[in-house]
């Protein structure tokens, strides 16, 4: 567990929450274990749940690894067989990743469990073989607490992706992180050791583990945060990685988890799809966190986070995120993948049980119940971070550039590396729409930066109402699971929706390659999921279904499917029209309307 002391050691002594003092600081905070011992609850679970059913379903083996118990190994799906059948961190912590690195691809996959390291195992090292589309490369995926990153940082992941030609590439991701494309496995242990090397970690960013934490993409120059999210989202980092030593103790989850620190009115963060999301609120006079629990999306089914009717101080974020994380490993279902997010396991215990068994874990065994309100601003209208805005620190703005659907080549992150220097303070953030904000840029600097070839050319700062709203997941250009190509499909047919219509404000369309809903189109205001269907020849072609009506901020709201199975080839005169009728768009004078 991390101590105050932790911190408190981070933020200004004089600082818990947002003040009109600056606070730039951004290193990494350290997540500092210690040895607590749980006391048993206060609140005995319900009759309706058995003693048998809270019995824990893993337990410790030697060298820090959990497992499933033996009685528990029936029915279980393909991903935890193999987690059974070889230990994954083991490529990390005990080094196998350099022997398994020096074999050729075409020989490990001649073996199944060695097919199995490279096509699952890897994962927790963040390496993501794309077997279908890109047969012996990978997506590596990386963990940015907050979406910070550094010039050094980004010129180090671009120099990766350059040698690897038009293989390679990055993206922002819809978790505030970078993804580089094209890896090759021998590549991967120098690759690990230049990572370390300017403080970045891949570790634990796939399968069953906690996703990269989220939080204010504004946080220390926002004039208008609640609280700094980097000190909270930076110890939930160090702690779910053991400062990326690797924490073998949340390494063997049932699903994917998502973590989020909530810093301002606007909700940039998306409290009502991740798993737990802190919530800035008081108590008593003291600032702390209500929170919410089980938000998720998946396949067949998606549902906004709920109250778990608890508060935490500030200072106790990391053990409340132990105390959840031990509770869904411990008690969460193994079998049908569809059914193991940790909604599912709220489902069956009710939020009463569920709370109970997050607060015997607890280090005193106690968890306070929720302040009556948070400190979130309800009527508040979601702001636009792209473009030029002052930030609280007089004299510097921040500028926030549109990167088209979160896609980005070497030269790219070398030329947005040397304008972090030149212009900002060598600072870069992401955010979950996959754009890029520049901050701490000098207010007589703002006009040379914005006519920087890069902001004029590729990445600009005042984008058109529909292409700044624009999300794209990977697509089947390099993901094997994605039915459809996205990226450059979302790109084409929101230039030719622009053609036809004008609209009064942002829109914001999502596209996602599979109903896994990488890019999350249940929150767009149109969103856009893969599928295949016939088109009127009867043929086979690429298509959508179509969503309509998501909302986020305050008034968040996940949305579902407006319309089935359209062909890709017949959706910019439907979305022309949806516009139309539901967000005030004007149809353009075309010249043959007018011959």
């Amino acid at each position: 567990m991390a101590s105050s002391a932790s911190l408190q050691s981070f933020l200004p002594p004089s600082a818990q929450y947002a003040t009109s003092s600056s606070r730039r600081r951004t290193g990494r905070a350290r997540f500092v274990p210690c040895s607590a011992v749980s006391a048993p609850s206060s609140s005995a679970p319900a009759e309706a749940v058995s003693a048998d059913r809270l019995e824990p379903r893993v337990e410790q083996r030697e060298g820090g690894y959990w497992v499933l118990k033996e009685k528990y190994r029936t029915s279980l799906n393909p991903q935890e067989k193999v987690k059974l059948g070889k230990e994954p961190m083991k490529f990390f912590t005990e080094g196998a990743i350099k022997d398994l690195a020096k074999i050729p691809i075409e020989e490990l996959d001649a073996d199944k469990l060695t097919k199995e390291d490279v096509d699952v195992r890897l994962k927790w090292l963040g390496l993501f073989h794309r077997r279908k589309q890109q047969y012996g490369r990978f997506m590596m995926r990386l963990k940015l607490p907050n979406g910070v990153t550094t010039s050094e940082q980004t010129r180090y992941l671009a120099s990766v992706i350059e040698k690897y030609g038009k293989e390679g590439c990055a993206d922002v991701t819809t978790r505030q992180n970078w993804q580089i494309r094209g890896v090759t496995l021998p590549d991967v242990p120098e690759i690990l050791d230049g990572l370390r090397s300017v403080g970045l970690t891949s570790l634990q960013s796939g399968m069953d583990n906690v996703r990269n934490p989220v939080g204010n993409p504004l946080a220390g120059i926002d004039p208008d945060e609640i609280v700094d999210t980097r000190p909270y989202t930076n110890l939930l980092s160090s702690y779910i990685t053991n400062n990326s030593e690797g924490n073998l103790a949340i390494t063997n989850l049932p699903r994917k988890w998502n973590v989020c620190v909530i810093g301002t009115h606007d909700l940039f963060e998306h409290p009502h799809i991740n798993d737990l999301a802190y919530m800035p609120a008081e108590k008593d006079g003291k600032f702390g966190f209500n929170l919410l629990v089980g938000g998720f999306i998946s396949p067949k089914r998606w549902g906004e986070a709920l109250p778990l009717d608890a508060w935490v101080p500030g200072d106790d974020i990391i053990p409340v995120c132990k105390a959840v994380l031990e509770a869904y490993r411990d008690l969460g279902t193994r079998g049908n993948r569809q059914k193991t997010r940790m909604m599912w396991l709220i489902d069956e215990l009710g939020m009463e049980v569920f709370r109970s068994e997050i607060e015997k874990r607890m280090p005193n065994g106690v968890l306070e119940r929720a302040a009556a309100e948070d400190l979130i601003d309800k009527k508040w209208e979601r702001r636009d971070y792209l473009g030029v805005h002052p930030q609280k620190q007089e004299g510097l703005s921040f500028v926030g550039l549109h990167v088209p659907v979160g896609r980005l080549q070497a030269a790219d992150m070398f030329e947005l590396a040397r304008l972090a220097d030149e212009y900002g303070s060598g600072e870069l953030r992401l955010t979950v729409e996959q754009n890029i904000v520049l901050p701490n840029v000098k207010n007589e600097r703002i006009d040379a930066l914005l006519a920087e070839p890069l902001l004029q050319e590729r990445f600009s700062a005042h984008p058109s109402l529909l292409m700044k709203g624009l999300v794209a997941c990977t697509g089947n250009q390099f993901c094997g699971q994605a039915i459809i190509e996205t990226k450059a499909r979302a790109l084409q047919v929101t230039r030719d929706v622009e053609a036809r219509v004008s609209v009064p404000k942002t829109v914001r369309m999502h596209w996602t390659g599979c109903p896994n809903s990488c890019a999350q189109v249940q929150v767009a205001d149109i969103g856009f999921m893969g599928c295949l269907t016939k088109n009127s020849s009867g043929k086979i072609v690429e298509a959508a279904d179509i969503f309509v009506g998501g909302r986020v901020g305050s008034d968040s709201h996940l949305t579902g499917v407006h319309r089935k199975a359209v062909p890709c080839e017949d959706i910019v005169p439907i979305v022309a029209d949806l516009l139309v009728e539901r967000f005030g768009a004007v149809p353009r004078e075309r010249e043959e309307d007018e011959e």
